[in-house]
C-alpha cells in the first residue's frame, strides 16, 4: 500500500498536517475505513483478549505474519470490531410471571465499508461478576435467542409464531458468559433496511416471580464481536526476483531509509489506541547505470535510462484504535512498512 508508506514521508516532513486534515490525510483515513478523523466520545474498553491479539501479532516474526486469517476464530480476516449493543429493554403491558426480561438487541453495522465480507459474527452475552457469585439454581434459567421480526420493533405481539428460534440454552450460574455464533444473520444486516437486530429472551420457568429476576437486567452486558475482510486489501503473495536484502544504511545507494511515525506527533493519539507509532522507513538513493542484481533490479529497469528506487518487499503491522461510532477495532494492514528496496 504505497499510498500509507508516503503519507508515512508527508507526516514526517510536514508534521503540521496533523493538526488540520491534509487531503493526503483524508486518504489514509479511507484507506483505514474511517470517513473522517475519530474523536472518541465514549470509548469502550479494550477487551483483555484482543489486547492478546494485538500483542500476539504485533510479536510474530514478521515472515510468520498472515493479516487476512484470524488463527484464533479459524476464519479469513483482517478487521476485527466490537460492536457494543444499542438495543432496549422490552416492557410488556401484561407481564409474564416467569419471565425475567426480555430486550431488543441491536448493533449498528454502518461502520462497515461497502463490499466488505463479514467472515464472522459471535454474539457475546456476560453477567456481572459482583452480584449472585458463585450461586447456583435449582431450577436453571432458559436463554432464548430469536431473530428479530418486523413486529416486535413497533411493539406489537412477540408471541412464538412471529419469532425464529436461533439458540435455546439452560443455566445455572449468573456469573456464565456465552458465545453464540449468528454469522448468516449478522450477514443480512449490511443491508441497512434489514438490520432488526435479536430478541433475547431471559426466563425461570419452573420458578416463576422468583426474586433472581429482578436485577437481572442490571447484570447483563452484550455485545457482537466481528471478523471480516476489507475489500482490495488481502492479495495473492506477490513473486519478488533477484530478492536481496540491503540493510538500512546511511549511503547514497538505492537502500531503506529508516523513518519512524510517531501518532502522537501527526494527533492521532486520542483514538489510536496501539501502537503508539510504527518504523515505515522508505526508499532513496541512486540507482547507478549499469544496474547489478544487488540493486534488485528488474531488465525493465535496466533498459531504462531513468530508474527509480521503490519499495520491493513490504511488511504488515496491526493498528487498535476507536471508529467514528467509538467501536474498537483491530486492524492488520498489508505492505504499511519498506523492508526492502530496488530499482525498477
Amino acid at each position: 500500500n504505497l499510498v500509507l508508506v508516503g503519507l508515512g514521508v508527508l507526516l514526517w516532513i510536514f508534521p503540521g498536517v496533523g493538526a488540520a486534515l491534509h487531503p493526503q490525510e483524508t486518504v489514509l483515513l479511507r484507506s483505514l475505513g474511517l470517513k473522517a478523523r475519530p474523536s472518541p466520545r465514549s470509548p469502550a474498553p479494550v477487551p483483555p483478549w484482543l489486547w492478546k491479539m494485538f500483542q500476539k501479532r504485533s510479536e510474530a516474526p514478521k515472515e510468520s505474519r498472515n493479516p487476512c486469517w484470524v488463527e484464533e476464530f479459524q476464519v479469513p480476516g483482517n478487521v476485527i470490531r466490537i460492536f457494543p449493543d444499542q438495543g432496549h429493554l422490552i416492557h410488556r403491558e401484561e407481564p409474564q410471571s416467569w419471565i425475567c426480561l426480555q430486550k431488543r438487541l441491536y448493533f449498528n453495522f454502518s461502520a462497515l465499508e461497502e463490499r466488505e465480507e463479514l467472515t464472522l459474527a459471535q454474539l457475546e452475552i456476560q453477567f456481572s461478576h459482583n452480584q449472585y457469585q458463585g450461586s447456583s439454581l435449582v431450577h436453571p434459567f432458559q436463554l432464548s435467542l430469536y431473530r428479530a421480526p418486523q413486529m416486535t420493533l413497533h411493539g406489537m405481539s412477540t408471541h412464538t409464531y412471529s419469532r425464529q428460534l436461533l439458540v435455546e440454552q439452560s443455566f445455572a450460574h449468573l456469573h456464565k458468559s456465552f458465545a453464540f455464533n449468528v454469522t448468516e444473520v449478522a450477514k443480512e444486516w449490511q443491508t441497512p433496511s434489514k438490520n432488526l437486530g435479536l430478541f433475547l429472551e431471559i426466563s425461570l420457568p419452573a420458578s416463576p416471580k422468583s426474586s433472581l429476576c429482578s436485577k437481572l437486567d442490571s447484570m447483563l452486558s452484550t455485545s457482537l464481536l466481528v471478523v471480516s475482510l476489507t475489500p482490495g486489501q488481502c492479495k495473492s503473495p506477490r513473486r519478488k526476483r533477484n530478492a536481496y536484502y540491503v540493510p538500512v544504511s546511511a549511503s547514497n545507494i538505492c537502500k531503506p531509509r529508516r523513518l519512524y511515525i510517531s501518532f502522537t506527533e501527526v494527533g492521532w493519539e486520542n483514538w489510536i489506541i496501539a501502537p503508539q507509532g510504527y518504523l515505515a522507513n522508505y526508499c532513496l538513493g541512486e540507482c547507478p547505470f549499469p544496474l547489478t542484481e544487488e540493486l534488485n533490479s528488474t531488465n525493465h529497469a535496466i533498459l531504462q535510462t531513468i530508474p527509480c528506487c521503490v519499495p520491493v518487499r513490504l511488511s504488515p503491522i496491526s493498528v487498535l484504535y476507536y471508529d467514528n461510532n467509538d467501536n474498537v477495532v483491530l486492524r492488520h494492514y498489508e505492505d504499511m512498512v519498506v523492508d526492502e528496496c530496488g530499482c525498477r
